[in-house]
């Protein structure tokens, strides 16, 4: 799959939104903008466009009651859901290219905790998401998946509720704790079993996110050559990183800020895209607190190697 051009995604929305001014703290994460300042949103959008991004993702990855508790949840999930994947398409729209979307499914219960997950209310949780994505989104994109059995539910909801039945992505957060030699998901779930389990589901990509790049390499060497045992080499693969320090597995993603490092700017962070790349990856873009300047790097190099094999 070396051969297929790279396909460049946006950057992470929470820090670029605070970085803006717009309303940001914890617990409601990116929510918190997507309630007061739509208009904030879709301008993380357009300058994530602007600095190349082919495939932006909606703002809905916090609309989740870990974030905005259970209340607002009943009353406005799917209101927001809809709203995310509306600001979203404007933002496209206003562009005037050929940029697409890819609906934000979250960690139900919260990012990094695969302890939480609470099989009986997983349906409750994802449809209002579901529902009121899909009228604005190309792609699914399960976001920072921690264990496979949520996953695997998530996309039987989304097979249930989405009579178009649109592509669907997983993206798996991976233990950055540890060795990088064995990868693993979150949970202590080796990723070779986790792609086995997924590809029953008929994703069509398997990314890894929201977490440190140093980890990504060897989960999509592992992931590359169990999709070759399968037979599935049409499965793409992709990457995108944040820059936070390891978090810890009994972290509480909704308690505080975590600090940046400061030795991933646009060309380190190229530094660790091209290895990517080198093991098929042919989705590539940011996660928390990768920034436009970093898609811009990203998308100029792979717009220059693309350039070079025609």
């Amino acid at each position: 799959m070396i051969g297929k051009a790279v396909r460049v995604m946006d950057g992470g929305m929470g820090r670029e939104l605070e970085r803006r001014g717009a309303p940001f703290r914890q617990p409601e994460w990116s929510a918190l903008a997507m309630m007061q300042a739509p208009q904030i949103v879709k301008d993380v959008h357009r300058a994530f466009i602007e600095s190349g991004a082919e495939i932006i993702i909606t703002n809905s990855y916090a609309l989740v009651p870990f974030h905005i508790g259970e209340a607002r949840f009943s009353r406005e999930a799917e209101t927001l859901a809809d709203l995310s994947g509306q600001v979203a398409r404007a933002a496209v729209a206003q562009a005037g290219q050929p940029v697409l979307v890819a609906g934000s499914i979250p960690p139900l219960f919260g990012s990094y905790r695969p302890d939480l997950y609470q099989p009986e209310h997983s349906e409750r949780i994802a449809t209002p998401l579901i529902t009121g994505l899909i009228p604005h989104v190309d792609y699914w994109l399960l976001e920072t998946q921690s264990l496979i059995a949520e996953s695997v539910e998530v996309c039987r909801l989304l097979r249930k509720l989405d009579s178009n039945i649109k592509p669907i992505w997983i993206a798996f957060s991976l233990d950055d704790e540890g060795g990088v030699e064995a990868p693993r998901l979150r949970s202590g779930e080796a990723v070779d079993e986790a792609v086995r389990q997924v590809i029953a589901s008929d994703v069509t990509a398997i990314l890894f996110n929201c977490c440190q790049p140093e980890f990504i390499e060897a989960a999509l060497k592992v992931a590359g050559e169990t999709l070759l045992q399968l037979g599935r080499s049409d499965v793409e693969l992709g990457a995108y990183a944040n820059a936070f320090p390891p978090q810890s597995a009994d972290a509480a993603a909704n308690d505080n800020l975590n600090q940046l490092r400061e030795d991933l700017d646009a060309d380190a962070y190229l530094v660790w895209a091209k290895r990517w790349r080198q093991q098929n990856a042919t989705l590539i873009g940011g996660c928390c607190g990768i920034g436009p300047e970093h898609i811009a790097t990203l998308s100029g190099y792979f717009a220059s190697e693309a350039d070079s094999q025609r």
